[in-house]
């Protein structure tokens, strides 16, 4: 089947849009990408949301800021897939069917409530190509965690991998997941901490950066080793696997602990960019075996400075990034939904009790006919 993924990350920067062939077990092709940047005036309404979705207490409701969020992210994915299909000269009659994340504002699994902006049949009707949706609500429903979501195309991806297992597969968004590939029947996976979201609003807030371009401040900066060990007591990092955060869990830690107010803008990113590298080196210990390579992708995957101190962190382990091993490290997540799109199609599972916590392997997602 032919599909395309779409995935408007917690990083907030834009929709990536990914075409691959699949049967929803292996990939048979990968085929173009891009990425569609949200501007200022759009990045504001979804950061408004993101600030109303905390007051929010069930997964239907819509005040008036996330209502208008929502229709301007199924817009904008609307355009995205438009001109994806136009660029490249692609006949939407040959997509089978589009996965549409749409964009997370709220994540709290013990609630069982997760909340992901877009109204997959105004897009359906809007592109005129069948969509998949709301891929998160069976597994927290059932009581999963709901996240990491990816995991079952990571295996897809790893096996055709000529390394030595364990393979730990690295996504570096606005929050920072892995997946253990091991020779077992279903991978092994949860959220390890922070990744691009502290480091990306701590640059905004001083600068007005969305993010450390090429980690140019942290590597400019001195790691405030103390306030690591501080932030690495949160109880989070000693919960076993499967585990899962919202993109804001840690701002109030970091306010109380860090002590940024008192660092430079140099010193606040490699600090908390040292965090990042910490708290995935700390989640080996929770993990059966400790991987022997990293393969790291996401936005995280551009920043030379975070690489360096996971190498450094992650020794005698290796780790390179996804563009090393011949995988696109921007395109993955897109890629992911696509293949998802197409695992739901056929009924089978996209979560697991080793990924999400579910009680049992699970299918997922809605689907939406023009």
């Amino acid at each position: 089947m032919r599909a395309i993924g779409l995935m408007s990350g917690t990083s907030m920067d834009g929709i990536d849009v990914a075409l691959i062939e699949t049967d929803g077990e292996t990939i048979t092709r990968f085929g173009q990408s891009a990425i569609h940047f949200y501007n200022e005036h759009e990045e504001a309404f979804i950061r408004a949301a993101m600030e109303a979705a905390p007051a929010l207490r069930t997964r239907t409701e819509r005040p008036a800021a996330i209502a208008k969020a929502e229709e301007i992210i199924t817009v904008l994915h609307a355009a995205a897939v438009n001109t994806f299909l136009d660029a490249n000269g692609i006949d939407r009659a040959g997509i089978d069917v589009v996965g549409f994340h749409g964009q997370t504002v709220l994540h709290r699994p013990r609630e069982k409530l997760t909340i992901q902006l877009g109204d997959g049949a105004a897009l359906a009707r809007a592109i005129g190509i069948p969509v998949v949706y709301d891929f998160r609500a069976a597994d927290v429903a059932a009581g999963g965690q709901g996240a990491p979501f990816v995991p079952v195309y990571h295996r897809a991806l790893a096996q055709a991998l000529e390394r030595p297992h364990p393979i730990a597969v690295l996504n570096l968004g606005g929050v920072a997941n892995i997946t253990v590939i091991d020779g077992h029947p279903d991978p092994i996976a949860c959220d390890t901490g922070p990744a691009n979201a502290l480091i990306d609003d701590f640059m905004r807030s001083r600068t007005g950066d969305v993010l450390d371009k090429d980690g140019g401040a942290a590597a400019a900066g001195r790691v405030d080793e103390a306030a690591i060990a501080r932030l690495l007591m949160h109880p989070f990092f000693a919960l076993p696997a499967p585990k899962s955060l919202d993109r804001n869990d840690f701002r109030a830690w970091v306010a109380v602990h860090a002590g940024l107010e008192n660092k430079s803008t140099e010193d606040g990113a490699a600090t908390l960019t040292a965090l990042t590298a910490a708290t995935i080196a700390r989640a080996v210990a929770i993990l059966p075996k400790t991987p022997t390579t990293w393969i790291a992708a996401g936005g995280g995957a551009h920043n030379p400075t975070l690489i360096r101190m996971l190498a450094d962190a992650l020794r005698p382990a290796v780790v390179v990034t996804a563009n090393d091993v011949g995988w696109s490290a921007d395109a993955l997540e897109a890629q992911a939904f696509a293949f998802l799109a197409v695992r739901s199609l056929k009924g089978l599972p996209l979560t697991f009790p080793t990924t999400t916590g579910a009680p049992e392997p699970m299918t997922g997602g809605v689907l939406a006919k023009p």
